[in-house]
């Protein structure tokens, strides 16, 4: 061994081989070094670059999601706007009565106000009296002010509505202002609480704000959700969803729904470029958006399935359409993923966003709302979706174990499986997505076996005489009627083996929605 090392260092290509590799190394070492070096001192440079606080260049501490605390010195004409709706808020703007004493239903109704009748008569002219009323004694909470939320918001202030409530931790950057509905240059940096009230009372000087300069969380809910902070205290009429990260969108609509207050939902506008292809539907019936998608599989995983009104979009991604990508792997080099947003575990990537579809979520959200507040005839939105399919697919199901299970000499009077009409609505529709993993059809579905069990199909019974059979969620796929019957026939009795019986295709389609599901279920 000594000889061979021996042989192996006096060689003349080991020598230059050991060379260049010392040679690299010290090179590597002098590059990161110097980078090193250069970053200490462009670093101490931008620090010293730092003026020292005083009456001369004032801070204020950061919110604890590194947002500005408060709006930076303000224009003249922002404080000539200021000053108008503080004269408004104390009844100069019509006939020397508070807006207090205004946005209460008798109130408008004795008493209308001119001006503001004035300025919104085409709504009341619309609505009624009775229903104008209503709406101008309405309190909505917005949570969300970017693209959907903000176009909302103003779209509720103009229509009459008194009282918001905006919620939102984020602050206007520069890319904020392809879809934002009321930014200008001069509010980047500020928080978006601040700048939508502050630009839209020079429009509606009437309406009263409380923004809550913070982050959506559910241990804040009770404080977030409450009544109105200031003079006659009530609670919200509705709230408005135009959150973006997902485990907050479904913190909220979940304690909506658990509380009784009313809520919609607006979903994904990034990618999206056709607005003849929203709708307002219920959270069950709401296809071809991967957002509403993921937000029904975490509600059904806390036993809410419907009755949550959300507006979305049913166009199908396409050639030459935008999409929406992975994270670049060079962002990954730059450290760990939740690093890289302002708060930990919130998205870190740029949507493609055309500028006018936000717009157009955050209107039809707020005409959603108008009508529901006003009770102006119209489709709710937040009715049942598909529930007599599920009622019938389950029916199946039962149907087919019984004759699995007859078809193995068990007696099936009795026979109970371990499946309900929620767990029907979660395959179907998160799953394998409304449609057979066969055909690709989206009608006469079926939910069935894909594989005979070990040991067949067995029925156990338990100490109350109670009949089952072992079955997964997981153990079933998703055909139209016919498909489960010829697979029933051939697979499950016939004894051939699926892998003979459909295209690769269908083999590796149906593993990865398999694979989908022992994912979600641990939401369940």
């Amino acid at each position: 061994m000594t000889s061979w090392f021996e042989r192996q260092a006096s060689s003349h290509h080991v020598q230059l081989a050991a060379a260049a590799i010392f040679s690299g190394v010290t090179v590597a070492g002098l590059i990161y070094g110097t980078q090193a070096i250069r970053r200490k001192e462009a670093m101490h440079e931008l620090k010293a670059s730092i003026p020292e606080l005083n009456e001369t260049h004032h801070a204020d501490m950061l919110t604890d999601f590194g947002a500005a605390s408060r709006l930076p010195n303000v224009i003249r004409e922002d404080e000539r706007v200021s000053a108008l709706a503080r004269r408004a808020q104390q009844g100069d703007y019509d006939k020397g009565l508070s807006v207090e004493a205004l946005t209460t239903y008798q109130g408008w109704l004795l008493n209308p106000p001119d001006l503001i009748t004035e300025q919104l008569t085409r709504t009341a002219s619309f609505l009624g009296s009775d229903r104008f009323a209503l709406l101008c004694n309405s309190f909505v909470i917005v949570v969300g002010l970017g693209g959907v939320g903000s176009h909302c918001a103003s779209a509720l202030a103009r229509s009459g509505v008194s009282k918001i409530r905006l919620i939102d931790f984020d602050q206007v950057t520069l890319s904020s202002l392809n879809r934002h509905a009321v930014a200008t240059l001069a509010d980047v940096g500020t928080p978006k609480v601040e700048c939508v009230p502050k630009r839209l009372q020079a429009v509606v000087p009437w309406v009263q704000w409380e923004c809550f300069n913070e982050v959506w969380k559910q241990e804040q809910a009770d404080r977030l959700l409450g009544s109105w902070c200031t003079g006659r205290r009530r609670n919200p009429d509705y709230v408005v969803d135009a959150i973006d990260n997902i485990d907050s969108k479904v913190t909220l609509l979940e304690y909506c729904h658990k509380h009784g207050i009313k809520v919609i939902s607006s979903m994904g506008a990034g990618c999206k470029s056709d607005p003849t292809r929203l709708f307002v539907g219920d959270i069950s019936a709401s296809v071809e958006d991967p957002l509403s998608r993921v937000t029904r599989r975490r509600l059904r995983a806390v036993g809410i399935s419907e009755a949550i009104p959300v507006v979305y979009s049913t166009e199908k991604p396409g050639p030459g359409k935008a999409q929406l990508l992975p994270l670049p792997e060079e962002e990954f080099l730059k450290g760990q993923t939740n690093e890289l947003s302002v708060l930990p575990d919130f998205r870190a990537r740029i949507l493609p966003v055309l500028g006018t579809m936000p717009a157009v979520f955050g209107y039809t959200v707020a005409n959603f709302v108008v009508l529901e507040l006003t009770g102006y005839p119209h489709e709710s939105g937040g009715g049942k979706g598909r529930e007599k399919m599920y009622d019938s697919i389950l029916a199946n199901l039962q149907g087919l174990e019984e004759r699995l299970a007859r078809h193995e000499g068990a007696d099936s009077c009795g026979l109970k499986i371990p499946v309900t009409k929620d767990d029907v609505g979660y395959l179907v529709e998160e799953v394998y997505r409304g449609k057979s993993v066969v055909s690709n059809l989206p009608t006469r579905l079926a939910l069935v076996r894909w594989k005979v069990p070990e040991g067949g199909f067995k029925v156990e019974e338990n100490g109350d005489r109670q009949k089952s059979v072992r079955l997964s969620l997981n153990d079933l796929v998703c055909m139209t009627k016919d498909e489960a019957a010829a697979h029933e026939k051939e697979v499950l009795k016939g004894g051939r083996r699926a892998e003979e019986l459909y295209s690769t295709d269908v083999q590796q389609l149906v593993e990865r929605r398999r694979g989908e599901e022992r994912h979600f279920h641990q939401y369940r």
